[in-house]
């Protein structure tokens, strides 16, 4: 198996970051960050807790770029051709 294919999220054909998952440990992860983000929606609302609700989405947002660094394949700006 060659290492392209061990990422979890591939680069993005345009532009700089990642995109979709391509294997399912990347799928789970993108799920949980989603449910994540729907307990702290329904459990620090954000007209009642605004600074509470600020910072867990900002933690969990960067608790998955973190796992898309290390999983995905290394990000760069891409033109497409390449």
């Amino acid at each position: 198996m060659s290492p392209s294919r061990e990422y979890w999220f591939p680069a993005k054909r345009y532009g700089w970051g990642w995109g979709l998952p391509v294997r399912w440990q990347g799928w789970v992860t993108l799920l949980a960050y989603f449910v994540s983000l729907g307990v702290v929606v329904f459990r620090f609302r954000p007209a009642g807790h605004p600074l509470t609700f600020a910072l867990l989405v900002a933690l969990l947002t960067v608790a998955l770029v973190l796992v898309c660094w290390l999983k995905g394949e290394p990000p760069r700006w891409r033109w497409g051709k390449d």
